[in-house]
């Protein structure tokens, strides 16, 4: 008797747990206000300002980095539908994962420079300082400042030697995408100066 009432209550917690770690990578309910995500996901925000302590980027180019990347999903992963109408199912593009999209050569390299063995491209705070990692480094290899986002997003997307040799100017789209990655870099930085 006892056994089992010992036993139910750590099934019950256990399940709580799991439920709190489910709900800890769910996506905020908007992606636009970075007060609400900052209120809704306090321990976001926390890795967020250790990153741009420990690395230089500001809060504001991560957010607008991930919000690009994966809409704040914890398992994204670009997909292409192939196959006929009828048949059709979504492949993955790459190996990008996560909520940085960092693909798995570049993100081994994160973890052998860093000593993050244990770091999981679908944690929050591993992605963030993933996110700090690549972009300082990029800092010191192209000299693109850490709150650039529009240049940082350019290497981001296209590496650090893609960046150099620039290779992103014979990709007409990508100037618009990290246009608009600046945008919404510079809305996160007045939204986050005006939260409580």
């Amino acid at each position: 008797m006892y056994f089992s009432k010992r036993f139910g209550r750590l099934l019950v917690i256990g399940m709580l747990l799991g439920l709190v770690a489910c709900s800890s990578n769910k996506p905020p309910s908007t992606v636009v206000d970075a007060c609400r995500i900052k209120g809704e996901r306090p321990h976001w925000y926390k890795s967020m300002v250790k990153t741009e302590k420990k690395w230089g980027v500001p809060v504001s180019v991560q957010m607008a980095t991930i919000a690009r990347e994966s809409s704040f999903q914890h398992d994204a992963r670009p997909t292409k539908r192939v196959g006929s109408w009828i048949f059709a199912r979504d492949v993955p593009r790459s190996s990008a994962l996560g909520f940085s999209q960092a693909l798995d050569g570049t993100w081994d390299m994160y973890k052998q420079q860093t000593g993050r063995r244990s770091a999981d491209r679908t944690d929050f705070a591993d992605s963030s300082d993933f996110i700090g990692w690549y972009m300082s480094h990029n800092a010191k290899i192209n000299g693109v400042a850490r709150n650039d986002a529009f240049n940082q997003y350019l290497a981001y997307h296209e590496g650090f030697s893609g960046y150099a040799r620039g290779t992103w100017r014979g990709k007409s789209w990508l100037p618009v995408v990290a246009t608009d990655v600046q945008r919404w870099a510079n809305r996160y930085e007045s939204q986050l100066a005006g939260c409580s």
